[in-house]
């Protein structure tokens, strides 16, 4: 789940949850952290492979005319 703090603002995007959190596992990982690497880097070497699924799925969701019934997945 995302983090909250008192003092942040509320983002009200839509899949702004995983949006946090797959930024937050990117930025902290040891590949950007030791390696000094970009996270897009990373990303191509498969780090964070089950958040970028749920934010990519989240997003695609939002697309989806099902999506009006089932709601958008993710938090």
């Amino acid at each position: 789940m995302p983090k909250y703090y008192e003092d942040k603002e509320e983002d009200t995007r839509a899949c702004s949850g995983i949006r946090e959190d797959f930024k937050a596992c990117l930025l902290q990982h040891d590949c950007v952290v030791k390696e000094g690497k970009l996270p897009s880097e990373c990303l191509k070497e498969g780090h964070c492979k089950a958040l970028q699924t749920s934010f990519f799925e989240c997003k695609r969701s939002m697309l989806d005319n099902r999506s009006r019934f089932r709601g958008r997945k993710g938090y």
